[in-house]
């Protein structure tokens, strides 16, 4: 095992875990909204790729104004400084963009953040980011397929009792498909047959979201979380709790009828339940740590799906240390770990999240209701 690194700079963190000389290895996996395989090496724990196939993966050129896709340039004062042998060096690229970036060069995996501030600016702004995930299928979907209906974005798990409240959505969905509203669910699953055994008699939308960008894009911690997003896209209520039945009312102490009512009131009378000044300040945004989790949880699933259980293992771990109280990240990791997310390992860690303030990103169950 090599020895890890970590290096701040100006705008972003980069984790290296540095190999043994460099060994070149024929395939580097690079990941941002998805994995993208692509031929590279790897030197004194950096990734090395071609110009080119850099520019395939992921539509970045270094130009002499700079490094661009379609019309956006960012400049960057020393070209240089980018490059190794003549290959682009990945860190140092995601550097000069202002994304984090967590590489593992012993695994050949990177994984590359939002550009610093932009999750921020969107969620100032109330514009609903854009997201490319797949359904149960493969077929590729984004928000904007949606524009001109009310949506409601819920996030979901296998790894959570809320796959068994997916009934419940339907219900609402059933109930207010014709006034224009659509129930958009998101799974943040490793893969669609995970999801798979939920969502029998599911009509509306379901994706999978494998490498948890929409936590990263809307800065959601644990799950159910809903999104309430209008016809042009604009957030109207930002992430809160809800649940789509009284299932585990028990167990959470919320009632599903009150959430359910208010949504039935913008949806058939228009009626919002925040002033946009109050929905900007409802979610916290997520630390530089918080970020930096959710980068090496994508770069421990990679290595997880490469059969290197070590490398995952250990980026699951950091991600836990940075993140610890973030249902996405130490939950979500459990079963991909071989440990039951409905065990004595999850009720130990919930009681430590509630005796930590159960922090949440996000509003509470009964906030914005009225």
């Amino acid at each position: 095992m090599g020895v890890r690194t970590s290096v701040r700079t100006s705008n972003t963190d980069v984790h290296a875990c540095d190999g043994w000389g460099g060994e070149p290895m024929s395939e580097l996996t690079i990941i941002d909204d998805e994995a993208h395989g692509l031929a590279g090496t790897t030197v004194g724990g950096r990734l090395l790729v071609d110009a080119s196939a850099f520019h395939d993966a992921l539509g970045w050129e270094l130009k002499p104004e700079g490094l661009c896709r379609g019309d956006i340039c960012v400049p960057v004062s020393d070209p240089a400084s980018l490059s190794v042998n003549g290959r682009l060096d990945v860190a140092a690229v995601a550097t000069a963009l202002g994304r984090p970036v967590v590489v593992d060069a012993d695994a050949g995996i990177a994984a590359l953040g939002l550009p610093t501030g932009e999750r921020r600016r969107a969620l100032d702004g109330l514009e609903a980011p854009d997201f490319q995930l797949r359904d149960l299928e493969g077929t590729t979907h984004g928000l904007g397929e949606w524009q001109g209906k009310k949506k409601l974005l819920v996030t979901f798990a296998s790894w959570c009792g809320c796959r068994y409240d997916l009934p419940g959505w339907q219900e609402l969905h059933d109930e207010l498909a014709d006034e224009d509203f659509t129930v958009i669910a998101v799974a943040i699953d490793n893969s669609a047959e995970d999801v798979r055994p939920w969502v029998d008699g599911i009509t509306y939308p379901v994706l999978v979201d494998p490498n948890h960008l929409l936590t990263e894009l809307y800065a959601i911690s644990n799950v159910p979380t809903v999104v309430w997003i209008d016809e042009n896209d604009r957030i109207v209520r930002p992430n809160g709790v809800a649940f789509g039945s009284d299932l585990f009312k028990e167990f959470t102490g919320v009632e599903s009828g009150p959430h359910l009512d208010a949504v039935r009131r913008w949806v058939n009378d228009g009626q919002e339940p925040l002033s946009d000044d109050e929905a900007r300040q409802a979610v916290a945004d997520l630390s530089d740590d918080e970020v930096l989790a959710r980068l090496h949880f994508r770069v421990a699933t990679q290595a997880l799906r490469q059969g290197d259980e070590d490398a995952a293992r250990r980026h699951f771990e950091t991600a836990a240390q940075l993140a610890p109280y973030d249902f996405t990240i130490r939950r979500a990791a459990m079963p991909l770990m071989g440990d039951d997310p409905f065990g004595q390992t999850f009720f130990t860690f919930y009681e430590q999240w509630q005796e930590a303030g159960s922090p949440y990103h996000g509003l509470s169950a009964t906030s914005a209701l009225s």
